[in-house]
């Protein structure tokens, strides 16, 4: 079994559906599945580094359109300042999001970041996240999900084809399936950031 392209996943859906009429809904079935990928790995391979120059007194910057969740946020200099985050309700009621200055905190609304104090300078703002591969697609034969994690697409696949074949039996097989494929690749991920490699407690100050 091959599962190199995005041709060769949707071969394979069908034949493990056993279906040769499903040609127009297959990639229905994967773009469901990359969805649900999406909400549930997070691991190195997504992470990314997206560097932003603050404007003097707004303090918002919005969200990269992959955008899938925050690992960490900083701004540059000597030393590096980390960003904190707090909720909304907290952040509202800060004193120091009335203020002018270095931000130190930071919030999330809607699709924009929202930090305090306001900035007072063009500071330079690096935030690593995690991001949402590009949709495989006739022109995007392949992905980080697909080169990396094919059994988990696959049975995320064949998971979400199942309710439109009207097949529930089948659901709990692929579901099982997916859930022990994405606990093992988390878990992996995990291990392998930290395996081997003694861990160092650091203490920042502001």
């Amino acid at each position: 079994m091959a599962l190199a392209t995005y041709s060769d996943l949707q071969t394979t859906v069908a034949n493990y559906l056993g279906r040769s009429d499903l040609t127009s809904q297959i990639p229905d079935f994967i773009s469901l599945a990359e969805l649900r990928l999406s909400r549930d790995i997070r691991t190195r391979r997504m992470l990314k580094t997206s560097t932003t120059t603050m404007v003097v007194a707004d303090p918002t910057i919005g969200l990269p359109t992959d955008f899938l969740s925050i690992r960490d946020v900083f701004i540059q200099g000597t030393p590096r300042t980390v960003v904190a985050y707090i909720s909304p309700a907290i952040f509202s009621s800060n004193s120091r999001a009335d203020e002018s200055g270095l931000p130190v905190f930071y919030t999330m609304r809607g699709n924009e970041m929202e930090f305090a104090p306001k900035p007072d300078s063009a500071y330079t703002l690096q935030m690593l996240y995690y991001s949402k591969p590009t949709e495989l697609s006739s022109t995007n034969a392949s992905n980080e999900f697909l080169a990396n994690y094919p059994d988990a697409l696959l049975y995320a696949a064949l998971l979400e084809a199942e309710p439109y074949l009207m097949n529930d039996a089948r659901t709990t097989t692929w579901s099982s399936l997916y859930n022990q494929a994405v606990t093992r690749i988390n878990t992996s991920d995990e291990e392998s950031e930290f395996s081997g490699v003694p861990l160092v407690m650091t203490v920042t100050s502001r």
